[in-house]
């Protein structure tokens, strides 16, 4: 062969490469037998060997991995990779089968998708050009870790796309949300291994996964017996399909990994009979799963009915039933949350529980404890609610020797010795004491936090330095920190002290968004504070809003409309609200319009959207952005309850169902005009 032909050698060795790893760790029908595809990949490695220039990032030969990394960096996803709601039983599917009817009467004919619900990993995958180039973690959801790398490694995650020629031709981009795992069988066989090496064996498969994907080095990932599967799209610039059984479809045709145990259903009871016949029947899967997940299959349904907090409301999981133990409970603390929440947890004797040594449980409140008749000393019975979460359920009475005794709630906080209190209504109790160490600490903690407002710096280690040696009594005071003093403290020079006064001064910039979430207001974490961000223009204003006007934003309930009523009301924090637009820390929200307009004011209030085609000086998701600032909706496919149909180039069905609807059609500027 001579040099002219390498290329297109070299390019059809790709493909084949990649087709027969398709059919090995996908379709798991190998064409061909192993000493075959090792020559085609040795006749691959030869080229590349004579011609590194040629490597490219889908080369089968790229999945080793690369030089190891120092560190993770931030990714932000292009759409909030959202967690599910959860259901343990019939009955609690049936609820939310009556809170989304209450709020759309179309459930009534609503399918259903059900899929299994992974026990590994989420990733997030991003192709541009048919090439494989972004691999996150989920993170919190709207932040995850750069993680491209160990993913090459994984052969059942395509490098390119499609894989199979004859197959749809893929978007420009596309943002694919999938699962990595390691197989019961390839746990067993791992473990072996270790075992014969004498080494010490790794406790269950999702773990073992989770480690292995954020390892520094990729080649130790690659190391470890990784597969994938995948069940959404997060984002693309194509056409999308309009049900989740499409789109299982379409990102399988893609050459993507889809799971095989996946049903669609048109009647609530056959899901629920359907969910309930994997409690026993899951270890016939070969891998580890949790749950089911239950989606409404019509996407713009599902995607109309919102959500609440981080949970969409068209999806449900039902979760299965946990692994249970009994040990025994040494004794009972108490925790004070940054909300000032006392909180009991159990300390155990260390028992194993589905392969995680657990150590300490929750006890959930103090009337939960009286209620189980628990008590130092007992039997107790321990479970790990969704397999995740370690809890007492109660005590096995029946073997108490007589030894126990009940656990007395502390009158006074276990860490300031101020006195508790218990609302009328509520469970919880409080320690009141704005000044409690540990509150201030956890709350000066996850103010600084990456959430909220991203201090960089300021670890824990930091806040409790400056917190003792009286320099911060609440979170405004970190815009007065005393220089000089602070270099005065051990472990602080000049560079160290400039750079933390640095990450201070710089977070002053920093979205209302962040900063509602930095307040700490107990039910607001990052995406409600991001909501109340968008419906109020600055702390002022949000201050003086009203229990009804809060309960009609989507996703705020009464107790946290409560909470976040009562909060301003406090003269403590009244006095940290004063400091803090004192300090220059006053962000005021451009996308809740002009101050003292609400959200019926905003130029597209209660107007839905669909964006289609390719925008000339935006993105769709910038485009999103925009009209939902504006107080509008942007839904997935065009109905008659379709205001607006913003088109760009190559608009494709939508603008023929557009037309059809007689639903009006806008292009950019037409768009821009509207905002002004």
């Amino acid at each position: 062969m001579n040099d002219k032909q390498l290329p297109d050698r070299l390019e059809k060795l790709k493909i084949e490469v990649n087709q027969h790893n398709y059919r090995y760790h996908v379709l798991d029908d190998p064409a061909i037998s192993d000493y075959e595809f090792d020559q085609l990949l040795v006749e691959l490695r030869a080229i590349e060997g004579d011609h590194p220039e040629w490597i490219t990032p889908d080369s089968p030969t790229q999945r080793a991995g690369g030089a190891p990394a120092e560190r993770f960096t931030r990714v932000n996803h292009p759409a909030p990779i959202l967690s599910l709601a959860n259901a343990f039983d019939g009955d609690e599917v049936r609820a939310w089968y009556q809170r989304l009817f209450r709020l759309d009467e179309r459930v009534t004919n609503a399918e259903y998708v059900v899929e299994p619900k992974f026990d590994g990993l989420t990733v997030v995958l991003h192709y541009r050009d048919g090439l494989f180039e972004l691999g996150a973690t989920r993170g919190d959801g709207q932040v995850g870790e750069d993680i491209t790398h160990n993913l090459r490694t994984i052969k059942s995650l395509p490098l390119s796309i499609p894989v199979n020629p004859e197959g749809p031709k893929p978007p420009r981009y596309i943002v694919v949300r999938g699962e990595a795992y390691i197989s019961k069988a390839d746990f067993d066989l791992l473990n072996k291994g270790l075992e014969r090496a004498g080494e010490k064996v790794y406790l269950n498969p999702r773990n073992t996964a989770a480690g292995s994907l954020r390892q520094l080095d990729p080649t130790l990932t690659a190391s470890r017996p990784l597969k994938m599967l995948t069940y959404s799209i997060v984002t693309s610039d194509g056409e999308l399909p309009s049900t989740q059984w499409e789109t299982l479809s379409l990102i399988k045709a893609l050459g993507f990994p889809v799971t095989e145990h996946v049903r669609r259903f048109s009647d609530l009871e056959e899901v629920i009979k359907w969910c309930e016949s994997w409690v026993q029947r899951r270890e016939e899967l070969p891998f580890e799963i949790d749950g089911m997940v239950i989606k409404i299959n019509e996407i713009e349904l599902a995607t109309d009915l919102g959500f609440v907090g981080k949970d969409p409301r068209g999806a449900i999981a039902f979760k299965f039933p946990a692994q249970e133990v009994t040990t025994r409970l040494l004794d009972i603390g108490v925790n004070v949350g940054r909300t000032g929440v006392l909180t009991p947890y159990a300390m155990l004797e260390p028992v194993d529980i589905g392969g995680v040594i657990v150590k300490q449980a929750t006890l959930h409140n103090f009337d939960y404890i009286k209620d189980k008749d628990i008590r130092i000393g007992d039997r107790v019975r321990v479970k790990r609610a969704g397999e995740v979460i370690p809890y007492v359920i109660g005590p096995v009475e029946s073997v108490r020797s007589g030894d126990e005794y009940p656990f007395k709630p502390p009158n006074v906080c276990p860490v300031c010795g101020e006195p508790v209190e218990n609302l009328p209504g509520e469970v919880a109790w409080y320690c009141v004491n704005s000044a409690c160490p540990e509150q201030l600490i956890r709350n000066v903690e996850h103010f600084v936090s990456r959430g909220a407002m991203d201090i960089l710096g300021l670890g824990i280690k930091i806040v409790e330095q400056f917190v003792e040696a009286g320099f911060v009594h609440d979170v405004a005071d970190l815009y007065a920190l005393p220089r000089d003093q602070i270099l005065a403290l051990e472990g602080f020079g000049e560079k160290k002290v400039e750079n933390i006064l640095k990450a201070i001064g710089a977070s002053r910039s920093r979205s209302l968004g962040r900063l509602i979430n930095g307040l700490g207001i107990r039910g607001v974490g990052e995406v409600m504070a991001g909501d109340l961000a968008r419906h109020f223009v600055d702390l002022d204003a949000l201050s003086r809003t009203s229990l009804d006007e809060l309960e009609r934003l989507e996703g705020i309930g009464p107790n946290i409309a409560r909470a976040i009523v009562e909060w301003f009301t406090r003269p403590g924090n009244k006095e940290v609200i004063k400091k803090l637009k004192s300090a220059g820390v006053w962000p005021v929200s451009e996308q809740a319009g002009k101050p003292g307009l609400d959200e019926a004011a905003l130029p597209f209030s209660g107007l839905t959207f669909v964006i289609t085609g390719t925008l000339p000086g935006m993105t769709r998701n910038e485009a999103k952005a925009l009209i939902q600032s504006c107080g509008g909706k942007v839904t997935s496919s065009v109905s008659r309850k379709t205001d607006y149909l913003l088109a760009g180039e190559k608009p494709g069905s939508k603008f023929e169902k557009a037309l059809a609807l007689n639903v009006e059609v806008i292009d950019e500027a037409e768009l821009r005009i509207l905002v002004e």
